[in-house]
């Protein structure tokens, strides 16, 4: 006779992650759930927040399936191979940015070359710095199975692939089904919401990727989102609402910013739609902007 992993208690991640210790730690994994452990790189900063991370999934039986190793920090890379027991079977980029992927042949060559490194290839819109060919190409809505015998039965994670293109035409998301997670990247974030960079970003593809994600997370009954930078969010389909709500409200003072200051500069634009954030992330912003301005005129034709 064999059994499944049990759907986790809702109140074991919530207990972990928000009534945990406050401060962000970058030496020890922090157990989310039974299988699921998070450990964060020490790569705190105005883009990353307290860093990227780094998730494993499994346990002792099956194995770990290792999300997002991170930059190519060895020290890094180092503990979460310890954190695996070195026994890590796959390795998943979400994206080939430079905070997600450079770590994963890292910690390849820490397992002996034995795991192989997945994801989507970048494509010829990635920075030369994001450049990234996977070991193999995963294909979206397929499985990654995690399997192992316990004495008290069988063991198995499944992971379903998501292709999420918008923040990079190459990102995906990861959906336990039986655990009611969604791994996000940085397609979703807590503490933020992520930069959209043409032209390797999209906006329109950003947006169709968040009703992809809600529509995954409603047929799954999946609560929580794990992201790349901050704390895990509960209520994963009203957070999705909320994020969208907020990229169309942002939309919706681009498209005033343009009509105010007719054939201005993304310099004129910025000022005033997003007069609500502070003036040194207007930099970043103005990416952002200019992906909501290349939809205005493709889609919404303004």
């Amino acid at each position: 006779m064999s059994t499944t992993t049990p759907r986790p208690s809702p109140a074991l991640i919530a207990d972990s992650q928000i009534a945990g210790a406050p401060d962000w730690q970058h030496e020890r994994p922090v157990p989310l759930l039974k299988n699921v452990q998070r450990l964060t790189a020490p790569n705190p900063g105005f883009m990353t927040g307290p860093g990227t991370n780094s998730y494993l999934v499994g346990d002792a039986a099956s194995g770990y399936l290792a999300i997002d190793p991170g930059p190519a920090d060895a020290a890094h890379v180092e503990r979460l191979w310890r954190a695996g027991g070195g026994d890590i079977r796959m390795i998943v980029c979400t994206h080939s940015h430079t905070d997600h992927a450079p770590g994963a042949p890292l910690l390849q060559k820490l397992c002996g070359g034995r795991p192989p490194i997945l994801g989507l290839p970048s494509q010829p819109t990635a920075a030369p710095a994001s450049r990234f060919t996977p070991d193999r190409a995963l294909r979206d809505q397929e499985l990654l199975t995690l399997a192992g015998q316990t004495p008290e039965g069988e063991t198995a994670i499944a992971l379903q692939v998501i292709h999420t293109p918008g923040h990079a035409a190459n990102h995906l998301c990861l959906l336990w089904q039986e655990g009611g997670l969604l791994f996000s990247g940085d397609h979703i974030l807590n503490g933020s919401t992520t930069v959209v960079n043409p032209p390797d970003g999209d906006m329109s593809a950003y947006l169709d990727s968040l009703d992809k994600l809600d529509a995954a997370c409603a047929a799954a009954g999946v609560r929580f989102i794990l992201p790349a930078h901050g704390h895990v969010l509960d209520g994963a389909r009203q957070a999705i609402a909320r994020l969208k709500a907020h990229r169309l409200a942002r939309e919706a003072k681009v498209r005033a910013a343009m009509q105010a200051i007719p054939g201005g500069s993304l310099d004129d634009w910025v000022a005033l739609a997003y007069d609500d954030t502070p003036e040194r992330a207007w930099p970043m912003a103005k990416r952002s902007l200019l992906a909501h301005v290349e939809r205005l005129r493709r889609v919404v034709g303004r």
